[in-house]
């Protein structure tokens, strides 16, 4: 049996969503777990799980900058889908729109301090 839950990790909060727009610039653009420990780590498993996360914090965003943040993660997921291997540029215009989000994250982290 194994002692992994099947219920995919969503991150709730705005720090926790903040930490995990980092991750996924690191794991760009294919964002599979090499080390074997996270098998089920791809693409879809991430933009589900950022996406997700959005949720858990739109009020806190604002309706504005929800969508905002939801526009540019598919923008994001579109660039790294047609550069797998990192050679086209798309790339970097994906890991653009993370950073994009990231900027937003804390702009309105800060507003509600």
């Amino acid at each position: 049996m194994s002692s992994r839950s099947s219920k995919p990790y969503i991150p709730t909060g705005m720090g926790e969503v903040r930490d995990f727009v980092g991750s996924m610039v690191l794991g760009a653009p294919r964002f599979v777990d090499k080390s074997g420990f996270f098998p089920d780590r791809n693409v879809n498993s991430e933009f589900f799980a950022l996406t997700e996360g959005f949720k858990t914090i739109q009020r806190k965003l604002g309706e504005d900058n929800y969508q905002r943040v939801v526009a540019l993660a598919q923008r994001a997921r579109a660039h790294f889908e047609a550069d797998p291997d990192d050679t086209t540029g798309d790339t970097t215009k994906g890991l653009e729109c993370l950073m994009e989000i990231e900027d937003i994250l804390k702009a309105a982290a800060r507003r509600k301090r």
